[in-house]
């Protein structure tokens, strides 16, 4: 055993090179043991999930929910998912085959990989093995998170592409601008927990913040939250998947296990950016601050910190399901004005204020001049913003309805071009109908004579 094993306690918040040492001299079983754990961790809370976003929106509306399978209806989740492998697999004549079988599998295996970088607590003895609960300790953990997050759109362009159809390919393609819209005002919301942590490893980030949590940088906070919505594709941000446009969006012609694959994914991805934000923001598995303070420091220690991770985790997923059930879908050119006016250069914005504080030597001439250079800033931005407006409400006058004023030389037609051609279509058969008539009697007046 190496010295740093042995200076290594358990409960202890480890620094970069004794979780090195502890992770190098796991063994085998343990390896694979938290393999396990990770790969089942999403499938579980997937099934949790989906009963409890379920019967919070049942009783949100007033209703009770799932109330049939299992004890108050909490075992629904796992009906249905023993229920879908064994329904009937239908596949349209039209589908790419080999594409639409790999496209489920494209989304689901990233996202089960991804909570491997996460660190769910500190040093801790497993049958008298001492070791970090973490799979993996990489020196760019978050850029891996953020990979394996964005990945996941390549199975759904697929699935829309590959099914043959128009709605499946309207969603594919909805959900890939979606996506890198977003993932780019989400990438650029953790620049400033970076710069404050100085590294982009998820262990070093969460032992940056034993003194105090990331929340106070509240704009990057507030950007990641509605960016891991848009990100995922959920309400109010479900474009892909409008029903009142798209039928289903890119999972229409799907059924089966392989539709089980895509919920399976969606629900596995909210894990993944709760758990990254939890990390990122709330001090990972570090406990709340009045709960750090008993026992000096002892809830920090030991098993203690995974109930703490966790419980921060439920309560940001918590989040989607209620935005789930308060807001409304938004337009698509509201979504992605959202993204790409208001999101992003507000990041921007942001990061330059926090390079700019961490490199400036503050005292009260310094205050003064970055007041003023904010109060610039924000005047700028408002203006340009109004003159937009301004442009855009001359560009086309419009009445208090919202639609285009008619002109004033406008002549209405008394006929349709229907109603013409329809006219002459008559007139023609009216002109030959009397000359067969009159054609047959003079046959038969000849005739008779």
């Amino acid at each position: 055993m190496t010295p740093l094993l042995t200076e290594a306690a358990v409960g202890s918040v480890p620094d970069a090179a004794t979780r090195a040492a502890l992770l190098a001299d796991d063994p085998l079983w343990l390896i694979l043991l938290k393999c396990v754990v990770i790969l089942l961790i999403g499938p579980i809370l997937t099934i949790f999930l989906i009963v409890w976003e379920r019967k919070a929106v049942g009783r949100m509306q007033n209703r009770p929910g799932p109330n049939r399978v299992g004890p108050g209806g909490y075992l629904q989740s796992l009906a249905d998912a023993i229920k879908l492998p064994f329904k009937e697999q239908i596949i349209p004549d039209t589908a790419d085959r080999k594409v639409y079988f790999l496209a489920p599998v494209v989304c689901v295996v990233p996202s089960l990989i991804a909570l491997s970088a996460i660190p769910f607590g500190p040093v801790v003895s497993i049958f008298g093995e001492r070791t970090v609960l973490q799979l993996l300790d990489l020196p760019v953990s978050a850029l891996v998170i953020l990979a394996c997050s964005s990945i996941g759109v390549y199975g759904i362009v697929l699935a829309g592409w590959s099914s043959g159809s128009p709605y499946p390919l309207l969603g594919g393609m909805r959900s890939a601008a979606q996506v890198i819209s977003y993932e780019i005002a989400m990438g650029l919301s953790i620049v400033a927990v970076i710069l404050q942590a100085g590294s982009l490893n998820l262990a070093d980030i969460v032992g940056a913040q034993h003194k105090a949590w990331f929340l106070y940088l509240v704009p990057s906070f507030v950007i990641y939250l509605i960016s891991m919505v848009g990100e995922t594709n959920r309400a109010p941000f479900d474009l892909p998947e409008a029903e009142s446009e798209l039928v289903g969006g890119f999972h229409t012609e799907y059924s089966s296990m392989k539709f089980a694959m895509f919920f399976l994914a969606e629900y596995v991805n909210m894990v993944i950016v709760s758990a990254f934000a939890t990390t990122l923001f709330l001090g990972g598995w570090m406990a709340p601050w009045p709960l750090s303070l008993i026992g000096n420091n002892v809830l920090n220690t030991g098993w203690w910190p995974v109930l703490w991770f966790f419980a921060k985790m439920f309560v940001l997923l918590f989040g989607f399901i209620w935005l789930r059930g308060t807001l409304p879908r938004l337009r698509y050119d509201q979504f992605m004005r959202l993204g790409w006016k208001v999101l992003v250069p507000l990041n921007l914005v942001w990061i330059v204020m926090v390079t700019f504080a961490k490199v400036i030597t503050w005292n009260t001439t310094t205050i003064i001049i970055a007041a003023v250079a904010i109060f610039i800033v924000l005047a700028l931005f408002f203006y340009v913003r109004a003159a937009g407006r301004e442009e855009e409400s001359e560009s086309v006058p419009v009445t208090g309805g919202g639609f285009p004023v008619p002109p004033l030389d406008l002549k209405v037609p008394q006929t349709t071009p229907r109603q013409k051609a329809l006219a002459k279509a008559e007139a023609k058969a009216a002109r030959r109908k009397p000359a067969a008539v009159g054609t047959a009697k003079e046959g038969a007046q000849d005739g008779v004579s």
